[in-house]
């Protein structure tokens, strides 16, 4: 039995990521730069040893499709920010959100802000879900907390089918 809004939220977030940590669990390091199109966004070596996603402010048409290295930078940006305001510590720029590199290293970045995120979920009650959200709707008082805890479930959930799908397709190749 679901006691709460929180308790529901973090059941929906829990099924969320076991479906992605099926894909995680099986992703190998030449899986991330794999490009599924000619026309595509990716991650690319900045020259220091570092990576840059590829980005535009408003979205290209045709849209590019995403490499899963560019996809787990996105989930990485977007998770972190979030978690940043949730934290109520000042959100980093996209571009301060590094993405560390294909394979394990990637994989433990996206775990690692899972148990980020658990720490956010265990401390909200449901006085706390009414609050007004900080992210991604810059403090529309329309959008609560509540709202965003359930946009980064969805978020995570579209994110872990396009990773498991370019995953498959590669693997299927």
């Amino acid at each position: 039995m679901i006691d709460s809004r929180s308790d529901l939220l973090r059941r929906q977030f829990d099924l969320t990521w076991s479906l992605f940590e099926y894909h995680l669990e099986r992703l190998e390091p030449d899986d991330f730069l794999w490009e599924a199109a000619p026309l595509c966004w990716t991650v690319r070596p900045d020259g220091g040893g570092g990576w840059v996603a590829d980005f535009a402010e408003s979205e290209p048409d045709p849209v590019p499709v995403p490499t899963i290295g560019w996809l787990s930078w996105h989930i990485g940006w977007w998770w972190s920010v979030t978690i940043d305001h949730a934290q109520g510590r000042v959100p980093r720029e996209r571009t301060e959100i590094t993405w560390p590199g294909g394979g394990r290293a990637t994989v433990d970045w996206l775990r690692d802000l899972r148990s980020e995120w658990l720490a956010v979920l265990d401390r909200l009650d449901d006085a706390e879900l009414d609050a007004v959200a900080p992210f991604p709707w810059q403090n529309d008082p329309e959008h609560t907390v509540a709202d965003m805890l359930a946009w980064v479930n969805s978020e995570l959930m579209k994110n872990a089918a396009e990773i498991g799908q370019l995953r498959m397709l590669r693997a299927a190749r």
